[in-house]
């Protein structure tokens, strides 16, 4: 895994500062601790940091065709490149090395910007063409590597896998992006392609874009989408017998490593079946690390420890102390951004207590998506038929006053906490599901929000984002609708992102079979009902999985990689919640009503309300605002350091 960086001017061909091209690079050195390269021409600057795998002898980038005429920058792994480079060697193309890395260069030649459709695997990569004068960068089909960019308003473009690479340069204007503060206080994250600077944006998953030098950036092109095109159906069992060899297959192309390799064991279906199928096609143990908690409500050590010794892993648990909470400056440092999923914390430690024995680590993400195992693709579902009964004209004002009316009860069982549910029962499927997954709902943000900070969002609305991508699903049921929704929006602004910035703050590669786009695709046409079935997630699945895993895994109620916040803020963390909400860096931004931030906290103290996550969302806002935005020239040296 590695880390790129780059300066192109869009209409000069002057000399590029290689002193802070060094600095650009050197920032996210984290990301590629092995070895740097640079490269600079009139016009135009590259940098690299690279983490070896594959081919560790050679492959340096950037790396050149065979005139010097294409360089490639890559972060990423392509993991049918045997296959490409046999391919393109029958149309005369000659290797030098042994890389994924140089499959990228001959392939831009052969096929232009349509190469991108011919890689199997993860990647974000710019590539420069001489002879063309154009610079081409591409992120993968799913998002699982980062690409950022910024067109400065003297004509240069920069990019960068990681936000803190591009503060760097003086000329990019630092003022947040109020729509972008919407959807984090929404969200917990800001989903693709807005970054909470205004002036720098993220390249999303399936894009390229295409910049040639004498004209203006056009818009990024999608190559891909998730197709949710039904199959030919054939008998369950069949199905159940494909699923696993699309799984097998996809784990055993990513076992291709010349460094120690291994898996994080989290006790959940996912991660399992991945160690399962691993250790059927291992020669030795397989390494696996999974992360412990002190509360019972939310480890689940047991069942890693149940799989580990079904397949005789070399396991390694670590737990979880309240004390970890003092890595809440550090993870700000490490997203560049507001991030504000509090699983952040056990990912940055089970990635590295993975780190001190492994390069490459094999993890379960992306099967909630793929799959159908959130449970609020359920209560999702079950909201759908009521709405289907009535037609939203006169749901919306019965609902909507049943919603106001009904009392706000976090202190019941499920079924009595109705609130939520009779006001998503008076909104549209996107809006419902946008309700449902807000971490701050409509009512709580415009009280947090100032005066000032209204008036700057103008019209706009959080639920915007995930309207877009509606408009675009290829599939017509309820179901496959919120599944597309989550691959657009949550799973790579939240879950990827999460993975790659606590991978790579320790030189860790994480790696992803139920992300596989050909999987990925036929998951997608797999009828909903073998997905979601009679309340039971990830159906099919599990059936596959049952000669693999123990029932008392495959059946058992979903926890979740969370962490106890509620009483972290009522214990251990109260003092510095209180010191943080209070700081003179969040109530100096005008951007919030301390009034309701302190009613709060208040409120979560006594205990008449959990406000965990709108409580550690401002918590990470404000050290996100002191670090990043009172001290930028120091924050970037401790980088760079």
């Amino acid at each position: 895994m590695c880390a790129i960086a780059g300066i192109f001017d869009l209409y000069q061909q002057a000399d590029i500062d290689i002193g802070l091209l060094q600095r650009m690079t050197d920032i996210q050195r984290h990301r590629g601790p092995d070895q740097g390269g640079l490269h600079r021409e009139p016009g135009l600057g590259l940098g690299h940091r690279r983490l070896s795998i594959i081919d560790v002898a050679s492959g340096q980038q950037p790396l050149f065709n065979e005139d010097d005429s294409v360089a490639v920058v890559y972060n990423g792994e392509i993991y049918n490149f045997p296959a490409l480079m046999r391919e393109l060697q029958q149309f005369g193309h000659t290797f030098r090395t042994h890389c994924d890395t140089e499959v990228i260069v001959h392939a831009w030649e052969q096929w232009g910007a349509r190469c991108v459709e011919h890689f199997r695997g993860m990647f974000a990569f710019a590539l420069w063409d001489r002879r063309q004068r154009s610079l081409f960068l591409a992120r993968d089909r799913l998002g699982v590597k980062p690409l950022h960019y910024a067109v400065l308003d003297h004509g240069q473009l920069i990019f960068a896998s990681e936000i803190k690479a591009l503060l760097a340069h003086d000329q990019l204007r630092r003022d947040l992006d109020p729509l972008a503060i919407e959807d984090y206080f929404a969200y917990g994250y800001i989903p693709e392609p807005r970054t909470v600077f205004r002036q720098i944006r993220k390249l999303e998953p399936g894009h390229t874009l295409l910049l040639r030098h004498g004209s203006a950036p056009g818009q990024p092109r999608r190559y891909w989408d998730a197709p949710f095109k039904r199959q030919n159906l054939v008998s369950q069992p069949q199905l159940e017998d494909e699923l696993i060899a699309r799984l097998q297959e996809a784990v055993r192309i990513r076992m291709v490593a010349e460094v120690p390799l291994g898996a994080f064991l989290s006790g959940g279906v996912d991660s399992s079946a991945v160690v399962a199928m691993m250790a059927q096609q291992s020669a030795a143990p397989v390494n696996t690390c999974s992360i412990a908690f002190a509360d019972a409500q939310f480890d689940e050590s047991h069942y890693a420890s149940m799989v580990a010794e079904r397949y005789q892993t070399r396991h390694h648990s670590q737990q979880v102390q309240q004390h970890d909470a003092a890595l809440i400056d550090q993870l700000a440092t490490l997203y560049d951004e507001p991030f504000a999923d509090s699983s952040a914390l056990p990912t940055y430690r089970v990635c590295q207590l993975a780190r001190q024995r492994v390069t490459v680590a094999l993890s379960g993400d992306g099967g909630d998506e793929n799959l159908a195992g959130y449970r609020r693709y359920r209560w999702h579902l079950h909201e759908e038929r009521w709405r289907a009964l009535l037609p939203l004209g006169l749901r919306k004002p019965v609902f909507g006053a049943l919603g106001r009316l009904y009392p706000k009860a976090d202190w019941a069982p499920r079924p009595l906490r109705a609130k939520s549910t009779l006001q998503a029962l008076a909104r549209d499927s996107v809006a419902a599901y946008f309700h449902g997954v807000s971490i701050m709902k409509d009512d709580m943000r415009a009280q947090l929000f100032s005066p000032a900070l209204k008036r700057d969002l103008g019209h706009y609305h959080a639920v915007d984002a995930l309207r877009r991508h509606a408009e675009h699903c290829p599939a017509n049921d309820a179901l496959s609708l919120v599944q597309y929704l989550d691959l657009k929006t949550y799973l790579p602004g939240d879950i990827l992102t999460k993975v790659d910035r606590a991978s790579m703050a320790h030189g860790l590669e994480v790696r992803v079979p139920l992300l596989d786009h050909p999987l990925v695709e036929w998951i997608s046409g797999l009828p909903p009902a073998l997905k979601l079935h009679g309340g039971t997630g990830k159906y099919l699945f599990k059936q596959a999985l049952a000669p693999y895993l123990p029932d008392e895994l495959l059946h058992r109620r979903k926890m979740g990689f969370s962490v106890p916040l509620a009483d972290w803020f009522r214990g251990p963390l109260r003092t510095r919640l209180q010191r943080s909400l209070s700081s003179p860096v969040l109530s100096g931004c005008d951007m919030f009503n301390m009034d309701y931030v302190q009613l709060l906290m208040q409120q979560h103290q006594s205990g008449l309300r959990d406000h965990s996550a709108p409580l550690w969302s401002l918590l990470m806002f404000e050290s996100f605002l002191r670090q990043m935005l009172e001290t930028p020239g120091r924050h970037l040296e401790r980088q760079a350091a």
